[in-house]
């Protein structure tokens, strides 16, 4: 069962995974942040199927740990079509699991690369999500589930239309 949570969007309005679901089945995706090439793939590919998501009566929600304001800069810069909702200090990625923590000796990399990850998240925690999409049924099942700590490998958007088929 996927765990329920309310999070704001990047309007600031809260926004409930059993208030989605009362709509039909979601797509649940955890993603690092907007600064993250391999998410922005991702974001890309999510948007050309959201068109098939929404035929299928579902929707996507995208999650990270970025600040409302950071996540709208993402949504802005992608003209994402779907919420995306902050998890400032990864409680609803904590509830699922996903949670890992930048190695003390790769920050200064990342600082050096122009990605101050605690500036993103608003904290100082230099936790991340592990990438994850989940296909959730209007019960709040998981039916279909992808989750990889190498944030290269992300669900195939034929896998995620496929899983919605399967619940029509």
């Amino acid at each position: 069962m996927a765990p329920d949570f309310t999070l704001p969007n990047v309007h600031g309005q809260a926004i409930s995974l059993h208030g989605a679901l009362q709509k039909g089945p979601v797509v649940l995706n955890f993603y690092r942040g907007g600064w993250c090439p391999f998410c922005n793939l991702e974001f890309r590919a999510l948007q050309q199927i959201l068109p098939e998501i929404q035929a299928l009566s579902a929707q996507l929600i995208g999650v990270s740990p970025e600040t409302p304001d950071t996540s709208l800069s993402t949504v802005e810069k992608h003209s994402l079509q779907f919420e995306v909702l902050s998890d400032v200090g990864n409680r609803v990625v904590r509830q699922y699991g996903l949670v890992m923590t930048v190695f003390e000796e790769l920050r200064p990399l990342y600082l050096q690369w122009g990605l101050d990850i605690p500036q993103a998240n608003g904290d100082d925690s230099w936790e991340l999500p592990i990438p994850a999409t989940y296909v959730i049924d209007r019960d709040a099942r998981v039916t279909a589930a992808h989750v990889n700590r190498d944030y290269t490998k992300r669900m195939e958007p034929a896998d995620i239309v496929a899983a919605l088929r399967t619940l029509a």
